[in-house]
């Protein structure tokens, strides 16, 4: 059974990305080419070269890709030269790809940086589908975002053929025996070989810290004194990162489904598995149902998959729980889980391999989308701690008591996400404190599957007194902002639009 995703999603029900663009600027045909550098009052970014520190954006329309149109005449794209290695500036550089819509009213505060999580999704195709939910905020921003280093247009890295994805679907992630323990390893070293051959020497350069660093060139490049920034899911990470690197340049920054930055490799699987299986609960209540049903469907895929309207696919156990775990990033999600799971006891497993597929961005051809390769790049560089087969065989009942439907997996994740890794790991946590920077509106929900809300209390105890303000909603799903919270969205907006930060501790029902 093929581990295609760790389930640290993007928002809008994570790989369900829509119209995007090429990230390279394609000129100007109107004639009317934006060149935008930095203004006199943007602080440069210490060590910076003066040609990197200088260079001038040349936005323009953005293109269309073979799986999406390009957006509306609203947006512009461009790409930002950035070193390769930070720790020599002056080197080899990269092209990163931006795209932007501008503010549309007249009392322009700046640019809004966005990242939507993953680590590994996409913000040029993202951000496009993402500016209604920010309307409110595009009168008075620029609407920013861009695909990461190793990301999609930015030096994506795809670490293996869609032939290579499509046969990993037979490896099982929760083996039984020596022999599929094994299989499971290997699979996961044959993957981490695919990358480093893939990435070249850009592999050990695109961590968490790179793309900080990236983003304050960007922040100067783009004319803002301060970074204004939303980050959601792993984009919280990032920004609290940027904080801690650059604590004079924070501006408004509202960070969304948190992840916990105190927790370890176990510790973030572990998290998982307890917030999954919290949103599985809250599910299965409506419904009146437990969790032992599905359960007992999992332990029969382990066993023999289930037949699907696909004739050469089954829909095997973890394909099944991949496709349980999409519909709980959204409570709207719901409805289409009970017609899966439905159909799934009735015999029949194509509804549960649909919601896997889009969760796996996997197409009707057989086409897989680049957001877990890139994922697995950057957390593996970010991460130092390699668990062994044998500790996390003793971890394992721990996990499987956190959670009975998603624990054996989150729990075997740990010994094969980074098994075998090319590229050591920098770190077991990411530091986050920003003492002096000016408040961060750190956004926590209580029903969040992929980032339980605890960490949203430990993202603002790390970055410091005086700096993390944390605000609640007692929702479902992944992330607060734009999710039906009239309370959560006013209180963001009036931070983002008026520098009014809401009481710490203030909480949405």
């Amino acid at each position: 059974m093929a581990r295609l995703v760790r389930w640290t999603a993007l928002t809008a029900a994570a790989a369900l990305l829509t119209a995007g663009c090429s990230g390279g600027s394609s000129g100007d045909d109107r004639g009317d080419g934006d060149r935008s550098s930095a203004g006199p009052s943007a602080a440069a970014p210490s060590g910076v070269p003066e040609a990197l520190a200088s260079q001038a954006l040349d936005w323009g329309h953005c293109k269309g890709t073979a799986d999406s149109p390009a957006p509306g005449d609203d947006w512009q794209c461009a790409t930002l030269k950035a070193p390769l290695d930070w720790s020599d500036p002056d080197g080899e550089t990269i092209g990163l790809a931006l795209i932007r819509a501008k503010a549309t009213g007249d009392d322009r505060i700046g640019s809004l940086l966005f990242n939507f999580g993953g680590p590994g999704g996409s913000g040029v195709s993202m951000m496009p589908s993402y500016a209604d939910t920010v309307s409110s905020l595009h009168k008075r921003y620029d609407l920013v975002s861009w695909d990461p280093r190793g990301v999609a247009a930015s030096e994506g890295v795809r670490c293996r053929s869609d032939e290579a994805m499509a046969d990993a679907e037979s490896v099982d992630s929760t083996p039984d025996t020596p022999a599929e323990e094994q299989a499971y390893l290997k699979d996961a070293a044959d993957f981490g070989k695919g990358c480093q051959k893939a990435a070249g020497k850009l592999m050990a350069h695109v961590s968490t810290t790179d793309t900080a660093r990236d983003m304050d060139l960007m922040r100067h490049v783009l004319g803002d004194e301060r970074m204004h920034y939303f980050g959601i899911s792993y984009g919280t990470e990032l920004g609290g990162v940027y904080a801690h690197l650059f604590p004079e340049h924070v501006g408004r920054v509202i960070l969304d489904a948190v992840v916990d930055p105190t927790a370890d490799t176990m510790g973030h699987a572990e998290n998982q598995a307890r917030g999954f299986q919290r949103a599985l609960d809250d599910y299965l209540e409506s419904t009146g149902q437990g969790s032992r049903k599905i359960a007992d469907l999992l332990e029969r895929l382990d066993a023999e998959p289930l037949p699907t309207s696909s004739p050469d696919r089954g829909l095997t156990q973890t394909l099944a729980l991949t496709g349980i775990v999409l519909p709980l990033y959204s409570e709207s999600g719901w409805p289409s889980l009970t017609s899966a799971l439905e159909a799934a006891e009735q015999g029949d497993g194509s509804e549960l391999l649909a919601l896997a597929d889009g969760y796996n961005e996997r197409d009707d051809s057989g086409r897989y989308g680049t957001t877990t390769h890139s994922q697995r790049l950057i957390s593996c560089l970010d991460d130092k701690q390699r668990p062994t087969l044998e500790e996390t065989k003793k971890l394992l009942p721990k996990f499987e008591e956190v959670s009975p439907v998603f624990g054996a997996f989150l729990g075997w994740d740990t010994a094969g996400w980074c098994h075998d890794w090319p590229v050591a790991g920098q770190h077991e946590t990411p530091e986050v404190s920003a003492p002096g920077a000016d408040p961060i509106l750190v956004v926590g929900n209580t029903g969040d599957p992929a980032t339980p809300y605890e960490g949203a209390r430990r993202m603002a105890d790390e970055l410091g007194e005086d700096v993390g303000v944390v605000l609640t909603w007692k929702g479902e799903g992944h992330g607060a902002y734009g999710s039906g919270s009239d309370c959560v969205d006013s209180a963001v907006d009036t931070y983002l639009l008026k520098g009014t930060v809401p009481e710490d501790g203030k909480v949405c029902s």
